[in-house]
């Protein structure tokens, strides 16, 4: 939590302010005993006066009205700041996460992170209010109450100080067996996440293999694990307030045993014993809030951790410190692999020794097995990996030391599953180029064989596209991505298996197109269908992480076995078809 304190730092006066009110409402409720006991011990005993009485009377309603107030000013003070930090801590969360690369995504995980940047904020803001309007008011009204314990008689005190001993003692035993069981709480949340979102994203196959009873156990046991975890903290938690009370009401019958004797001695008035009696409830009282707020510092602590390891995650890919590097622009080559080597983190190599060459406004193939690393491949050129050995040059320079910017301002990516966003086809076209026009989106969707859907659709452009682009077929899906990498009229395309969802007959049209229309873009296109690559300048085969084969598909025929299994297994198919 501490290290989350620079979220306040626009708050200081809320967090300064509200604190105050609150101990000023303390101070008020210590003195209401006092005004108790001086009722009973002059109004009613010495001076039988019920004038008296109302007037003191009246004096402890205005006391309670001026803590209600002051009470109202803190909760106030303390909701603005917590509710500020919380937006804070949200907003910069997401910044953050917004700079990790896919390494440490794949890490973290898309489920812990949606955890963390709900369930966990949710948890700091909510301690982050009851510190402001309870830490301090707490311990001041315990130490208040032992103080004017004191003032009204010093042996009686001793009970006060044994019972807070005791109670203090209870809550950091608690509070020490409670705080793991909170961050494996945290943990188990996570896991719940996950299995929804799959559930959620893969309803359809679920359903498609009668998989939902599966599923539902796999739900069950894991709201089981979390429900026993949370039941094993509620009890531990339980505990507090039982052992809180037996405490203070054995101090209670101590303080009446003991005033009693006093009292018949003549060492102490009746409106004594009432005093110490309210001090001690109001011990009572202070020491449940403090229970209370130790089992929700307990789990906000556990948050705070959870928030904190993302921020201390640093993006392994960091862009060099200037805003552009010269190149060879006029170049014959656009993309040359040098030797290249990669491995995700903790596995072996998925990719070794990778060496080819793309001219500037070349088409090139790249197909291979699934798991051959296709993907992986494509994906080192506008650094959403890092290569763990060799090179990956772009126009003559290391995509390492381009800034983001230019390196991905001049790629276009139509990444292996169709994403699109919530909104319209307009918006998401215009994700690669925010100044785009109605003409050069309309471009763009006809050499991506998409305008003939489009313009049949309620409002064209500014039809609406659910979210994840539910309410579009996968093809369409598919040809709506091409058309938004068009429209950035990127220098280098990248394809990466995006025609899987078309018929052949839309596949060698938009093929055609593509050719027809950029004739000075590099493009990539990574597949798995011979058929989509036939006429490329260059194709590279891979085979476990290797080029088995480069050349056009003539010459690796001839010479690529991986290559010629490959065609001949689709011939086949295409003939058993």
């Amino acid at each position: 939590m501490f290290k989350l304190r620079r979220f306040l730092k626009d708050y200081k006066k809320e967090v300064i302010i509200g604190p105050l009110c609150k101990l000023f409402e303390a101070v008020l409720e210590l003195l209401v005993p006092l005004v108790m006991a001086d009722i009973i011990n002059v109004g009613i005993n010495t001076l039988h006066d019920g004038g008296y009485v109302l007037r003191m009377g009246g004096l402890m309603l205005l006391l309670a009205a001026s803590g209600l107030c002051s009470a109202l000013f803190c909760q106030y003070f303390a909701s603005k700041a917590s509710q500020g930090a919380g937006t804070k801590i949200r907003r910069e969360l997401f910044s953050h996460i917004s700079t990790l690369s896919y390494a440490e995504l794949d890490r973290l995980t898309t489920p812990s992170l949606i955890t963390r940047m709900t369930n966990d904020v949710n948890q700091v803001q909510q301690s982050i209010a009851m510190c402001i309007r309870l830490l301090t008011r707490a311990p001041f009204i315990i130490g208040g109450s032992l103080i004017m314990a004191m003032t009204i008689n010093l042996k009686m005190s001793l009970i006060f100080f044994a019972a807070s001993a005791l109670i203090a003692l209870t809550l950091f035993l608690i509070m020490k067996l409670s705080v793991p069981v909170y961050s494996a709480i945290q943990k188990k949340l996570d896991k719940i996440g996950l299995i929804s979102r799959e559930n959620l994203s893969g309803n359809r196959v679920i359903r498609a293999f009668s998989k939902q009873a599966a599923e539902n156990r796999r739900v069950d046991a894991a709201t089981d694990d979390l429900a026993r975890a949370s039941i094993r903290v509620s009890l531990l938690s339980a505990l507090l307030s039982p052992v809180t009370y037996a405490v203070t009401n054995a101090a209670i019958i101590a303080i009446v045993w003991f005033g009693a004797i006093n009292v018949n001695a003549g060492g102490m008035q009746t409106g004594d014993i009432v005093a110490l009696v309210s001090y001690m409830t109001q011990i009572l009282l202070a020491m449940i809030v403090v229970a209370n707020l130790v089992i929700l510092m307990t789990r906000s602590s556990a948050s705070a951790k959870r928030i904190n390891e993302v921020f201390e995650t640093k993006p392994s890919i960091v862009e060099k410190n200037r805003d552009y590097i010269s190149v060879k622009e006029n170049s014959s080559e656009k993309l040359r692999f040098e030797n290249v080597c990669f491995s995700y983190s903790g596995s072996e190599e998925t990719l070794t020794g990778i060496s080819f060459s793309v001219k500037r406004g070349q088409t090139v193939g790249i197909i291979g097995g699934t798991g051959s690393g296709k993907s992986s491949l494509v994906n080192l050129i506008p650094r959403f990996y890092d290569v763990s050995g060799g090179r990956v040059l772009l126009d003559g320079a290391d995509v390492r030391d381009y800034p983001f910017a230019q390196l991905r301002g001049q790629i276009g990516i139509v990444p292996q599953h169709s994403v699109l966003f919530g909104g319209t086809i307009r918006s998401n076209m215009l994700i690669s180029d925010p100044k785009a026009g109605d003409s050069e989106i309309i471009a763009a969707l006809k050499t991506a064989q998409a305008y003939e859907f489009v313009s049949k659709l309620d409002g064209g452009l500014d039809a609406r596209v659910e979210q994840g682009g539910k309410n579009f077929s996968g093809g369409q899906r598919q040809r709506l991505c091409i058309a938004r990498a068009l429209v950035g009229k990127p220098e280098l395309l990248i394809l990466d298996d995006s025609f899987s969802a078309l018929d052949m007959a839309t596949d060698a049209a938009l093929r055609r197109a593509l050719r027809d229309t950029l004739t000075q873009t590099t493009v990539i296109i990574v597949t798995q269908r011979c058929s989509s690559i036939k006429n490329a300048g260059l194709i590279i085969c891979m085979d476990d992480g290797k080029t088995a084969g480069q050349g056009t598909h003539e010459k690796l025929l001839e010479s690529c076995e991986t290559y010629r299994e490959i065609f001949r297994s689709q011939q086949s198919a295409e003939v058993g078809a």
